[in-house]
């Protein structure tokens, strides 16, 4: 595995924003960092998980589920958010195992 410290910037661009997510993609093009692959992958399933629910909500006529949508999101991305500060590549809760094998396509 790649030392944390070399990916380190691009796995905290990663959580800012899903643009943030697309920025680190580019950023860890070459030289690739595993640690920095790890949270893109966290950080993007994060963002797309949100985005999701953001829509499926709105469309349904569940928009008073918002609140506990966005407690749910700070949570989880302030565990990720964490989780690189600390230089841990721990999986979020429940899914984060999935986010590494559905993102594959981010190397």
């Amino acid at each position: 595995m790649s030392k944390p410290q070399s990916g380190k910037t691009a796995a905290i661009v990663s959580y800012l924003t899903i643009v943030g997510c697309l920025i680190a993609i580019t950023m860890n093009m070459e030289p690739k960092n595993t640690f920095a692959r790890f949270h893109i992958r966290q950080a993007f399933g994060i963002h797309i998980l949100f985005h999701a629910l953001a829509i499926l909500l709105t469309y349904t006529g569940l928009a008073y589920l918002s609140i506990p949508i966005y407690l749910f999101y700070l949570v989880i991305w302030v565990f990720g958010f964490l989780q690189v500060l600390n230089e841990n590549t721990k999986p979020l809760p429940v899914l984060g195992k999935y986010f590494q094998q559905w993102f594959t396509f981010i190397s």
